[in-house]
């Protein structure tokens, strides 16, 4: 059996593209555990069955007014679209509808793990990280700062770090450095501060 026979090769396009797109999009909006390569297969086809299923009616429309034939590149746009375009529209709705209260009561946030919802918010924060051997360390996360996401291990780059007095207050930037880089094994608690202004006392 040759794969790449035309009807062979327009199903696998219609049947897994749509949905491959749908799953990359939703990996790179909300960091999860990666999945087994043929379990991907499987939820790929069945992301493009329920984007045609949306699509059904604007597709029924198409086929039987035989757009096909009398405007070829209005057609082919339409179905461009719909392989490309609407899988990522579908995301897009339903990580917003799964963000909301209403989905909140009733199932799971999206986001598995609270390192990756408050780093995926972008805000800025003084922090105090409290280290497994009882050190502390504080900094600045801002624009220039990094934390890692879901599947790669927890990682956090301060953009800048500050010395801490004996109650923990923030005294000065420490000279000389390029911010750390701290491992999420190596850590037991984070304190987040809002960025009210350059230092904190609390």
């Amino acid at each position: 059996m040759n794969i790449w026979e035309l009807d062979k090769l327009i199903l696998f396009i219609a049947f897994v593209i749509p949905g491959f797109i749908a799953l990359k999009t939703y990996a790179l909006l909300i960091p999860g555990s990666p999945k087994d390569t043929s379990k991907q297969i499987i939820d790929a086809v069945a992301y493009s069955c329920i984007n045609y299923a949306f699509l059904i009616g604007p597709i029924t429309f198409i086929e039987n007014a035989d757009i096909r034939h009398s405007s070829p590149s209005l057609y082919m746009l339409f179905y461009v679209v719909a392989l490309l375009i609407t899988p990522v529209v579908l995301v897009l709705i339903w990580k917003y509808l799964r963000t909301k209260q209403f989905f909140q009561d009733h199932a799971t946030h999206p986001i598995e793990k609270p390192w990756d919802y408050v780093f995926g918010q972008r805000e800025s924060y003084w922090m105090r990280i409290t280290l497994k051997n009882g050190e502390r360390i504080g900094g600045l996360y801002s624009d220039k700062s990094f934390a890692s996401s879901a599947p790669a291990e927890d990682q956090i780059y301060l953009e800048e770090t500050w010395v801490l007095n004996s109650d923990g207050s923030f005294e000065r930037p420490k000279n000389q450095t390029a911010g750390v880089i701290v491992l999420g094994s190596e850590i037991s608690y984070i304190e987040l501060m809002k960025l009210y202004g350059e230092t904190t006392d609390e």
